[in-house]
């Protein structure tokens, strides 16, 4: 008995890795052409490998309690690929789940036809033609918006990575050369993902096709993006060095250039944007826009759900915050308060700005919550603890269910995770997507009382949520199936 289950469970097992294999070159199309992008129940499956699109089929037993049955998944991904479809966004695994538990059509085709047609036939206007792009600035967020906009690039391209400006220190082609290793390889993120090549003469990298034209320059003013064939671009400043209207409007100043988003706090009247939440503030007319907070951006779209469901009445956010750039990695001298002291040796506590940028995203909890945060020993994942009080009584598992919910069935699925899991540390977190991920085993809940612990990956999470933003400022976005 013992060896026929062993016999059964590798059949298995090396049958569903087999339509992996085949699943690979049609999502692949399907991205390259009509630039459709596949997840299956929010797993990334492009250019994944075959063990990761199987565990994202396993992944539906916590999203919809059973596990995605492949052979049917293969089949509807067969049936999409043969569809003329715009460049769109689909959860195969929960369109394929909801084909399995209806009774209206007999068939996959007549029901794609139906869920998919208003995703069907060609564009009528051009507004999914890709836009130039600039990162000012290539330190940690620089980074990863690279790989990100790189990882992204196909035929249906929304946002193009034409450049990226740095100050030059010393040695510009030796500059280059360890630019260009810092995108290869990431202590944290892991090696880049795919080919990267460095043209010095023409001082530019190419990854992955892309190619990429590096500006050396000591500030805005000595720029003009148009010798370089970009033009209208959107310049991302993730220097943080300039934080009003008067220093961002720099770049916009320079010609090649149209639009300038910060990814710090900024300061004066500029639009602070949290993705998902008051993002239809952003107007076409905008020219200089803020991307908030790597904490903002988890915390507010939690702390929305909840003040609508339950209504906050006051509160305290303390942030748990993985040491950053800023910090010294010895005792050294700091202008800030014990920002001086080791980072990779102490808890330090600091100010943070979160509960104020709270209260500009969402003005109707202005002056109901206080913040801090601890910097703590950690390279990258941070987690805010949500200690708030509401007008109303709930259970530990009623908010659970009510994350749960959010998170896997609401247009808020891209900015709040959820997981039940008492097994979860920080290092589990890194590369999330989500801007921020409910933590359900460790929910707190005592009357109209409630303590909720957010993760974090404010490195990857954060530059998620800004591409999604960028797309929006210059007028690109791909549809998404409403239930995906």
């Amino acid at each position: 008995m013992t060896r026929e289950l062993s016999k059964r469970h590798l059949h298995d097992w090396n049958h569903k890795q087999a339509l992996a294999e085949k699943m690979i070159p049609l999502i692949g199309t399907l991205y390259r052409g009509p630039s459709v992008v596949l997840r299956v129940f929010g797993q990334k499956v492009m250019n994944a490998s075959t063990i990761a699109i199987v565990k994202a089929h396993r992944h539906g037993k916590l999203i919809v309690g059973e596990e995605l049955d492949m052979d049917r998944s293969f089949e509807m991904l067969q049936v999409i690929a043969t569809m003329d479809l715009r460049p769109c966004r689909l959860d195969l695994g929960k369109l394929c789940h909801e084909y399995l538990h209806q009774e209206s059509y007999a068939d996959m085709q007549s029901f794609l036809d139906f869920r998919l047609s208003e995703l069907l036939g060609e564009e009528e206007d051009s507004d999914h033609d890709s836009h130039d792009v600039v990162l000012y600035g290539f330190g940690r967020i620089g980074r990863i918006l690279a790989r990100l906009l790189i990882d992204r690039t196909g035929t249906g391209a929304k946002l193009r990575l034409r450049g990226v400006v740095v100050r030059a220190k010393g040695n510009v082609e030796q500059d280059l050369l360890k630019r260009a290793e810092l995108l290869r390889r990431d202590s944290i993120h892991g090696e880049f993902d795919g080919a990267i090549r460095v043209d010095e003469e023409a001082r530019a990298i190419i990854a992955n096709g892309n190619y990429i034209q590096f500006i050396y320059a000591n500030s805005p003013a000595e720029v003009d993006y148009t010798k370089y064939g970009i033009e209208d671009a959107l310049v991302v400043d993730n220097t943080g060095i300039w934080k009003d209207e008067a220093g961002l409007g720099q770049h916009t100043s320079c010609p090649g250039a149209s639009k300038a988003l910060l990814t710090a706090p900024a300061k004066g009247d500029i639009k602070n944007i949290v993705y998902g939440i008051n993002d239809d503030l952003i107007e076409a007319s905008d020219t200089i826009l803020c991307a908030a907070s790597c904490t903002t951006n988890a915390i507010v779209p939690p702390l929305k759900v909840i003040h609508d469901e339950y209504g906050i009445v006051s509160g305290h956010v303390e942030t748990i915050h993985s040491y950053t750039n800023d910090q010294n990695l010895i005792d050294n001298y700091h202008k800030a308060e014990r920002r001086g002291r080791s980072a990779p040796l102490n808890m330090v506590i600091t100010s943070t700005g979160a509960a104020k940028a709270v209260a500009k995203v969402l003005p109707n909890l202005a002056g109901k919550l206080t913040g801090n945060a601890i910097r703590v020993p950690t390279p990258n994942v941070s987690m805010a603890v949500m200690n708030l009080n509401l007008a109303k009584e709930v259970t530990a598992e009623e908010l659970n269910e009510f994350f749960e919910n959010i998170s896997y069935h609401s247009p808020l699925q891209e900015q709040i995770g959820f997981t039940y899991s008492t097994e979860v540390v920080s290092s589990d977190l890194v590369g999330s997507t989500h801007a921020g991920v409910v933590d359900g085993g460790a929910t707190i809940a005592d009357g109209s009382r409630v303590v909720l612990y957010v993760w974090y990956d404010n490195e990857a999470g954060y530059s998620n949520q800004v591409v999604r933003m960028m797309q929006k400022v210059v007028g690109l976005s791909i549809e998404s199936l409403a239930a995906g």
